[in-house]
């Protein structure tokens, strides 16, 4: 199936879901990740849930890594270049919603691509090879073709993966596993 499909689809089951069946996948979720072996590093990126859009709440994944006492990092979307400024969650980060309804950090200690070790990827669909397709900006393929090779990254997804997606590009960066209520799953 071609990404443009595959968002359409994906944006009217998110759609479907009541708030109790997102706050249960998503704790779901975070009792998977609790299992993985990823729990060995220091810098973790994770995206704060755009309500709207009916994604998983990482409230449960932030509560996860402060409670491992991990340094947490969030991102700033720059709409000009589609690049992403990466900055360190702390007591004293101001979060506010962009025009897209992103909650995103008002400024703060920056962190460069590279310091970065886990990445929690939002997505709207993925395949049994690990591609993903997310809102189509290209935000986090830019960011993740920036971090170093051993990056892991962690696609989050309230679905079972589709079984191929036909249009990857050369730019699009797989993912390493893909979390879902239900378990893991390895690329």
């Amino acid at each position: 199936m071609k990404k443009k499909v595959l968002r359409s689809k994906y944006k009217v089951l998110r759609q479907s879901l009541s708030q109790e069946e997102i706050e249960d996948k998503s704790l779901a979720i975070a009792n998977q990740l609790l299992r993985m072996d990823i729990w060995n590093h220091l810098y973790y990126h994770l995206f704060l849930t755009i309500e709207e859009q009916k994604e998983i709440n990482t409230e449960y994944i932030l509560q996860i890594l402060a409670g491992k006492d991990k340094e947490i990092v969030i991102s700033k979307c720059e709409f000009e270049t589609l690049g992403m400024t990466h900055f360190l969650l702390t007591d004293n980060t101001k979060i506010k919603k962009n025009s897209y309804n992103v909650p995103e950090p008002v400024d703060g200690l920056e962190v460069p691509d590279t310091k970065i070790d886990v990445v929690f990827v939002p997505l709207l669909a993925y395949d049994k090879q690990g591609n993903r397709v997310g809102y189509g900006k290209g935000f986090y393929d830019n960011f993740l073709n920036k971090c170093k090779p051993e990056t892991i990254k962690i696609g989050l997804s309230f679905f079972p993966p589709e079984e191929k997606i036909d249009d990857v590009s050369e730019n699009d960066v797989k993912l390493d596993f893909c979390v879902t209520p239900d378990g893991v799953i390895c690329f």
